[in-house]
């Protein structure tokens, strides 16, 4: 079975009824969806597939077949951000960040179907299902917004390496 991720082609050499989510944390070692309730309730493994937010745990991988599947780092790199990102960075709408990556995902989603100005009641619904204990969701629910309004302006300071530190490439991201 053949998966594009994050623009790389990859040959899957697990079963096929092996859940995407651990296909891609295990097999290309790529760890932003997280292995939370395992049964499609949490949303912290969501992905895009073919642009479609997805519960990776829930997905077995030969129901993916040669499809295009979009984790976090496919979105943007640590110098570009994408709108969603930096809004989340800028507005705080991250705690410990164990559900951020899911809705990170299902919020681009959900701003690339609109193609404008999202309301407080379309990303509460897009969110839906996506649990974070750390907030009231207020944060989260504004950056989504800011960022469909194009409220958002690029990050600047994001650490880079000192000199002799390796630069690092994370896993997964199309770089």
């Amino acid at each position: 079975m053949n998966l594009i991720v994050n623009g790389r082609e990859h040959e899957i050499t697990s079963p096929p009824l092996t859940p995407l989510l651990h296909v891609l944390r295990e097999e290309l070692e790529i760890t932003s969806p997280k292995a939370g309730c395992q049964q499609g309730g949490c949303g912290t493994c969501t992905v895009l597939v073919d642009g479609e937010p997805r519960r990776s745990c829930l997905t077995a991988i030969a129901t993916v077949d040669g499809a295009s599947i979009t984790t976090l780092e496919g979105l943007g790199e640590a110098e570009s951000l994408s709108p969603v990102q930096a809004a989340f960075h800028e507005l705080y709408a991250a705690q410990c960040g164990f559900c951020t990556p899911g809705m990170v995902v299902a919020s681009t989603a959900l701003l690339e179907r609109v193609g404008g100005p999202v309301s407080r009641e379309d990303v509460l619904e897009a969110l839906g299902g996506h649990y974070c204990r750390c907030t009231g969701y207020v944060k989260i629910v504004d950056a989504v917004m800011a960022a469909s309004r194009g409220e958002v302006g690029e990050v600047r300071d994001m650490p880079s390496p000192e000199d002799g530190e390796p630069d690092v490439t994370i896993k997964g991201s199309p770089a």
